[in-house]
């Protein structure tokens, strides 16, 4: 099954980032980014599927955009980010891509999940 997915963890609680808006989208030119889907994190801080059915997972450059502002707003917590932009590159052949994020209000990283 061809999918991108994405998994948020809340370092300063050490649980799951629920219900942090994500958005996927896709680049077709130099400054022409689309949307293809745009989703919440579940109650275990996850979006399992990202592509919308019927889209082909094709090489090129995609991004995830997570509204972490609105996330820490409703904790109550100043953060730096308020926008968590990550943005990667697939080639051709490649069908899964996991792209967990590990969040606090002054920083992040990520890395490819598996």
């Amino acid at each position: 099954m061809k999918r991108i997915s994405t998994h948020i963890l809340d370092m300063v609680y050490g649980e799951p980032a629920r219900d942090v808006p994500v958005r996927l989208e896709k680049q077709y030119a130099p400054g022409d980014w689309r949307l293809l889907a745009s989703a919440r994190t579940d109650h275990d801080g996850r979006c399992a599927q990202l592509l919308p059915q019927g889209e082909e997972l094709s090489a090129g450059v995609y991004r995830l955009m997570f509204n972490t502002g609105s996330y820490f707003a409703l904790k109550e917590l100043d953060a730096l980010y308020p926008v968590v932009e990550v943005t990667f590159q697939i080639r051709d052949g490649e069908s899964h891509f996991h792209i967990p994020l590990l969040l606090s209000p002054n920083g992040y990283t990520t890395y490819r999940g598996s």
